[in-house]
C-alpha cells in the first residue's frame, strides 16, 4: 500500500518535518511493508522558510532586522535564482512579543526583510504570512520602505492613532507574491482586529478602538484594497504588500506545488495529514484543507491525525476528509504535550490496523 504523509507543524511541540517522521515510524510498527512517501507541509506561517530551504537548492543569507518591539533580531532570506523567499514571523512574529505589548508591535523588520531580498539580487519575493504579532496594518513595514505619514508608522497599531495623510514608498523594483493562509479583510467583524487580535494580546474591550485606527489607515491609502482578500493577513501585513501591487496566493498552494504533492497524492492509496488542532479555522487555507482537496481530485482516501480535533463528522465530510483521530482523546493531553512524537507514533501505529492493506492481510 501506498501512503502520502503530508502534515502540518504541530504548534509548540513539532515541526512538520518531525510530525512526518513520527507518523511514519509509527505506520511502520503495524504496516511495515507499505510504501510510505513523507511531505512535510507549510502553510505561510513559522515553519515555511525552514521547509523550503529543505526542498529548494537555493542559498541561505542570515540579515538583522528590527523586532517587532525594536529589539534586533536574526531572520533569513531564501534566495533561488532570481526568487526570495521571507517569513514575515522570522521578523515579527508572535513568539517575539510573548503576547505583550501588542499595540505597539511594528512590522518594520518584515519590509526589511524585502529590502534585503531585492539586496540580494532577486527581483521575485515571496512572503509566508502567518503567525504574527502585530497589528499595525503593515504600517511598519511601509516605513522601512520610506513611506512617510502625519503619525509615526513603525510604532504599531497605538502609534497610528489620528493618521489621516500617509505617503506611500517608491516602488521597490520586486515582483511581490504573499503566501497566506487567510483570506480576512483588513477591518471590520472579520478583519486583523478582530479575528486575531485577542490571540495577540490585545484586549477585547480596545478592539473596536485599533479597528477604526486600521479604517483610519484605509482612508488615508485604499479602502478598496482594505477589502481585498488577504489584506488582514499578519495583522494587516498582507494589506501593506496590496498597496504596494502584491499577488496573492494560499501559502499551502506555494509549497505544494514546489513539493509536487499533486503528483505524489496521485500515487498514492491513503493520504494522511495533521496539524496541531484541527478546528473550524483548519477549513480556511490550513494545511490538512488543502491536502484533502489535493486527495479528493485524486480520488483517494484522506485522514488526519491532530494533537486535538474539534470539527463535527459533517464538517469533515465537505473539507474530504474520511476520518480524524485525536491524540489528546487516544494518550490523553498531559502525554500528547509531554511526549509529541511518541505520542504521535503510537496514535499512527493504532490508525494502521483500521487503514492499511498490509495490515489486514
Amino acid at each position: 500500500m501506498r501512503v502520502l504523509i503530508a502534515p502540518d507543524k504541530y504548534a509548540g511541540t513539532l515541526s512538520a518535518a518531525q510530525a512526518a517522521a513520527a507518523i511514519a515510524e509509527g505506520w511502520r510498527r503495524t504496516a511495515p511493508r507499505d510504501d510510505l512517501s513523507l511531505a512535510p507541509m507549510a502553510d505561510g506561517g513559522p515553519g515555511f522558510l525552514e521547509l523550503l530551504h529543505e526542498v529548494l537548492d537555493g542559498d541561505l543569507h542570515e540579515v538583522e532586522v528590527r523586532g517587532p518591539h525594536g529589539e534586533p533580531v536574526t531572520a533569513q532570506v531564501l534566495v533561488e535564482g532570481e526568487t526570495a523567499y521571507v517569513e514575515s514571523a522570522q521578523a515579527a512574529g508572535l513568539h517575539l512579543t510573548g503576547g505583550k505589548g501588542a499595540e505597539q508591535a511594528s512590522s518594520y523588520g518584515v519590509g526589511q526583510l524585502l529590502l534585503a531580498a531585492r539586496d540580494a539580487g532577486a527581483s521575485t519575493v515571496v512572503v509566508g504570512l502567518g503567525g504574527s504579532g502585530t497589528s499595525d496594518g503593515g504600517a511598519g513595514l511601509l516605513a522601512a520602505l520610506g513611506a512617510t505619514a502625519d503619525r509615526p508608522l513603525d510604532a504599531g497599531v497605538a502609534g497610528l492613532e489620528g493618521v489621516t495623510e500617509v505617503t506611500l514608498p517608491e516602488p521597490l523594483g520586486l515582483e511581490i507574491v504573499i503566501a497566506s493562509d487567510v483570506d480576512n479583510p483588513l477591518t471590520g467583524l472579520f478583519g486583523a482586529i478582530k479575528v486575531y487580535g485577542e490571540q495577540k494580546g490585545l484586549a477585547e474591550e480596545t478592539m473596536p478602538r485599533w479597528d477604526g485606527v486600521l479604517q483610519d489607515l484605509a482612508a488615508a491609502t485604499s479602502r478598496k484594497t482594505a477589502t481585498e482578500k488577504g489584506a488582514g493577513a499578519a495583522g494587516g501585513i498582507g494589506f501593506a504588500l496590496l498597496l504596494l501591487g502584491a499577488t496573492r496566493r494560499p501559502g499551502f498552494d506555494v509549497v505544494a506545488d514546489l513539493l509536487g504533492l499533486p503528483e505524489l497524492a496521485a500515487r498514492t492509496d491513503l493520504v494522511i495529514t495533521g496539524e496541531g488542532s484541527f478546528d473550524p479555522q483548519s477549513a480556511a487555507g490550513k494545511v490538512p484543507a488543502g491536502v484533502a482537496r489535493l486527495a479528493e481530485q485524486a480520488l483517494r482516501p484522506c485522514i488526519v491525525l491532530a494533537g486535538k480535533v474539534s470539527m463535527s463528522g459533517r464538517e469533515m465530510r465537505t473539507l474530504g476528509i474520511d476520518a480524524a483521530y485525536s491524540l489528546v482523546d487516544i494518550v490523553g493531553e498531559e502525554q500528547a504535550i509531554g511526549q509529541a512524537y511518541d505520542s504521535l507514533a503510537r496514535v499512527a501505529a493504532r490508525v494502521a490496523r483500521t487503514w492499511s492493506v498490509d495490515h489486514r492481510e
